[in-house]
């Protein structure tokens, strides 16, 4: 059974479809890049998994009919997203930002030691932990709201844009991260304008036009595909 199992999802602005019925699963452990231009609903998906928009259709995740649980909830259950423009919270310090990534625990002694952990593992947070996260610049930004999920020790990972408005040593810096989340256990789904580093790192993938999947499979055999080779990777 998949972690994630999304069936004939919809999603809606007043008489507008954003999401026109597209199906898609994700497995425990596995990492799944979503691509497509601008527009094609990626967000508005991510927005439905979340909590954070309505939607019609089926969705399950970790055997739970999602469309019963709001969005702290599925926090609570291990389905953790990331959003496009990182959604931190600028008034907050760095420390503070982080602690709020556990809201929904209260192991206190587990949590003080996954604290410990992101600040090791994002040392440039750990030097300005006491410091206004609406300071950071914008990859500083991008790793809060990342170790501010992992707080939550998620399952799945939503990861909507990472590396938007990123300078490219910095797009390394989250690629290589997003690997290591994968490869420490935690499924993710990956929506990212970057088709070629996306398409790299995934096991499988689904392209998304207009609302609708359109190609779906193995990454790599995405990335050699002609019709995506033509739209998203430039030759």
């Amino acid at each position: 059974m998949s972690l994630l199992s999304v069936r004939d999802l919809t999603v809606h602005y007043g008489g507008i479809e954003a999401v026109r019925g597209i199906s898609l699963d994700v497995q425990a452990g596995e990492l799944v890049s979503l691509i497509g231009a601008n527009g094609a609903g990626k967000t508005s998906t991510m927005g439905a998994l979340g909590g954070l928009l309505k939607a019609g259709g089926s969705l399950t995740y970790d055997g739970v009919n999602l469309a019963r649980l709001p969005a702290h909830e599925r926090v609570g259950r291990g389905l953790a997203l990331v959003p496009e423009g990182r959604g931190i919270f600028a008034k907050l310090t760095v420390l503070e930002n982080l602690q709020m990534g556990a809201y929904c625990r209260n192991d206190r002694g587990q949590i003080a030691r996954d604290l410990a952990d992101q600040l090791a593992q994002f040392p440039r947070l750990a030097e300005r932990r006491g410091q206004l996260a609406g300071t950071l610049s914008g990859g500083e930004q991008q790793m809060l709201a990342i170790a501010r999920a992992l707080m939550s020790r998620p399952k799945l990972l939503l990861l909507d844009e990472p590396s938007m408005g990123l300078a490219p040593i910095l797009v390394e810096q989250i690629f290589t991260l997003i690997q290591r989340i994968a490869s420490e256990g935690v499924a993710v789904l990956l929506v990212e304008q970057n088709a070629r580093q996306a398409l790299e790192i995934a096991q499988r993938a689904y392209v998304m036009e207009s609302g609708l999947i359109t190609l779906s499979g193995e990454a790599k055999a995405l990335a050699a595909d002609p019709r995506v080779r033509a739209a998203y990777l430039g030759h």
